[in-house]
């Protein structure tokens, strides 16, 4: 029976295929490699500086004949997340209805959850949702808040455009995209 274990201090009565390195463990003799370090720094770095999201809405600013438009819309976003956009419209001419068209390109696979303040009216019409808010006088300040999520299944982003209208005619078209990543 001890013909069966190559080392001599196994004991006699182990069982059948247990040896040495059974009994005592067995010393690791690997080391972490650069490569998988690297890797790991990168992605800890790259969320760091905001690449997959999470840092404040960039700001952009749109001027225009009739209005300036201050919009805080999110560019790079994770699946799931919740958001929120914000758009300032300062006028420079009198709206009769001021209208406000978000392209359905853009809102698919979003869920909005609530606009602020509510439209007077909403419709769609030339593939945007539509909303109609109102007489606003020239000098005048109108913002906009809107909360959303991001749906499971939207992969990759989206894109579309933001019209500002006065009643049925175009004002301002701004486009927008959106970065959508696991």
């Amino acid at each position: 029976m001890t013909g069966c274990y190559p080392n001599v201090d196994t004991p006699t009565n182990a069982p059948q295929g247990i040896n040495n390195d059974h009994l005592h463990g067995h010393q690791w003799k690997r080391h972490a490699s650069p490569g998988s370090i690297l890797l790991l720094s990168a992605l800890l770095i790259a969320a760091a500086i905001g690449y997959f999201g999470g840092q404040p809405h960039p700001r952009r600013t749109v001027d225009r004949a009739a209005a300036t438009i201050d919009m805080e819309f999110p560019d790079i976003l994770r699946n799931g997340q919740f958001f929120e956009m914000r758009a300032k419209i300062t006028a420079k001419q009198d709206f009769e209805d001021l209208r406000v068209g978000i392209s359905a390109t853009y809102w698919h696979d979003l869920t909005i959850n609530s606009m602020v303040p509510a439209p007077e009216k909403e419709t769609f019409k030339d593939g945007e949702y539509r909303f109609s808010f109102g007489r606003v006088k020239s000098g005048e300040e109108f913002a906009i808040k809107i909360d959303g999520q991001i749906n499971p299944p939207l992969f990759a982003g989206t894109n579309g455009h933001i019209t500002l209208l006065d009643g049925e005619k175009i004002q301002a078209t701004v486009p927008v995209n959106l970065t959508v990543i696991p």
